[in-house]
């Protein structure tokens, strides 16, 4: 059975969206997932399906995070080695120099033209790089605390959650 990595968006951002992470492990196992495990409580689960596509893993998720919370979770999944693959483009693309080096992780894979338009975003010290459903942020001197997106550029991408660098290579290296 494939394993996946699931990303889940807006959870634990406020009083109404609490999902903590042993909940999470209990509705993925509920699906009939094997292996679920959680890193932070930020919506990073790891899991074995039987499904094998990822858009059926994530319809799963919603479906079952949405009758348990009562809200929808927009839930972005990747097969291990489609995670890999980004975590290997951030060894290439990071900077130490870099304020910030985030990661939106994208549901559906942009289109050329949206890729060419966000790729323009450049911003002085700033930039953006697209590699299939990842959209690296690459943020120089000028980075504002707390401001994850200067370039705007989430939302030409559609539904994406980010994570920081360190994130995406400790979850490389306890899982993958």
């Amino acid at each position: 059975m494939p394993s996946y990595v699931a990303f889940l968006r807006a959870i634990n951002l406020g009083a109404k969206r609490k999902f903590p992470k042993d909940d999470i492990a209990r509705v993925v196992a509920s699906t009939g997932a094997r292996d679920v495990a959680t890193h932070i409580n930020t919506g990073n689960v790891r899991l074995t399906s039987g499904a094998r596509s990822r858009e059926k893993v994530e319809a799963a998720l919603e479906s079952a995070f949405a009758a348990d919370r009562g809200f929808e979770v927009p839930t972005i999944v990747f097969a291990t080695d489609e995670l890999r693959a980004i975590v290997d483009d951030i060894e290439e693309l990071h900077d130490p120099a870099l304020m910030r080096h985030y990661v939106l992780l994208l549901k559906d894979e942009p289109s050329s033209e949206v890729v060419a338009t966000v790729h323009a975003l450049e911003s002085g010290p700033h930039r953006a790089v697209i590699r299939g459903r990842a959209a690296h942020l690459l943020l120089g001197e000028g980075y504002e605390a707390g401001g994850v997106d200067p370039l705007k550029a989430e939302k030409l991408l559609g539904v994406a959650t980010n994570r920081n660098h360190t994130v995406l290579r400790a979850i490389a290296d306890k899982w993958l």
